[in-house]
């Protein structure tokens, strides 16, 4: 196929255009690198991926025909996002609808990358896809949280209309190599800090839980439901839930790290608990992730020591 994946130079983006070059596919990689890195994409040297710098909300232009879009482009880490507020809320939106009318014109398949933040801070545990969520509209993570509220529902009704085929994936928490190092993600975080020796950064008790999927696992899931007839919502995500202050106790011994914690206060609307239930995931796709927790932390902790030693 040819599939166009917007956000491709993203964490998770270059990963899925990875496993999309591996499979045989030629991939057209749209993002304008607010957050993604081209360095992401740079091993990909044989013209197997066509890259296209463009902000997807301003709309651009691509040469020949189109199999599959995958829609994985927005800032993804609180840190961005709070910082391009107007940017993601956009992103979401005009630029959802600008992907999905070009799925329409090419007859191409859609995969629109929701997130587990369309849950909110959870009421019920594990999170089904038919739990509605408890979403602060208002509050500072809204701009994330409400854009992919927003764009699960315009892919839906090009979906109803019989526009377009569309499937949506709820994504739960993702790492591995090529997470940045500043972006503020709970794993990055973590290791970085213990590789320098500084303080572990705990927001709140620690108490609060988050259920981490590898990246490979998630990547993997997220090519079955494109090449799957299944619409979605779909949730692709580990079940083992582990708290932060857990967390952050593995890290320090899996980096052999000297680290101390450090408390700050918890952020508004940050999530207590976060774990997916899957069930629709392991029937209609048959996919279960395969990589456990402490192999996956040890994998992406030997990246930042590689990438950049501390």
């Amino acid at each position: 196929m040819r599939v166009l994946v917007a956000g491709g130079g993203g964490f998770l983006g270059s990963h899925v255009v990875d496993a999309l070059v591996a499979r045989g596919d030629h991939v057209v990689v749209v993002d304008d690198f607010s957050t993604g890195h081209i360095s992401n994409l740079a091993h990909h040297a044989d013209g197997a991926v066509e890259v296209i710098r463009a902000d997807i909300a301003d709309g651009f232009s691509v040469r020949g025909a189109i199999d599959a879009v995958m829609n994985l482009a927005s800032p993804a880490s609180p840190k961005d996002y709070l910082e391009r507020p107007l940017e993601t809320l956009r992103t979401g939106s005009e630029g959802t609808h600008r992907l999905l009318q070009l799925a329409d014109t090419h007859q191409a398949r859609f995969l629109q990358a929701s997130t587990s933040e369309v849950y909110g801070d959870p009421e019920i545990s594990p999170q089904p896809e038919s739990y509605w969520g408890r979403v602060n509209p208002v509050g500072p993570r809204s701009v994330y949280d409400e854009a992919k509220r927003y764009g699960e529902s315009l892919v839906t009704a090009y979906q109803r209309l019989g526009r377009v085929t569309t499937s949506i994936a709820r994504i739960f928490n993702t790492y591995g190599p090529r997470l940045a190092a500043g972006d503020g993600r709970v794993v990055s975080n973590f290791i970085v800090q213990a590789l320098a020796g500084q303080d572990i950064t705990i927001y709140g008790t620690g108490e609060q839980t988050r259920s981490l999927c590898y990246v490979d696992d998630q990547v993997r899931g997220l090519l079955l439901l494109l090449d799957s007839q299944e619409t979605g919502p779909i949730n692709i995500g580990s079940q083992e839930e582990i708290s932060i202050l857990e967390l952050a106790g593995v890290v320090i011994e899996l980096t052999g790290s000297r680290s101390r914690l450090s408390y700050k206060p918890l952020p508004a609307d940050d999530p207590r608990q976060r774990r997916p239930d899957t069930t629709l995931a392991e029937q209609r796709l048959e996919w279960l992730p395969q990589v456990g927790l402490r192999e996956g932390l040890g994998r992406t902790i030997d990246y930042f020591r590689q990438s950049a030693p501390l």
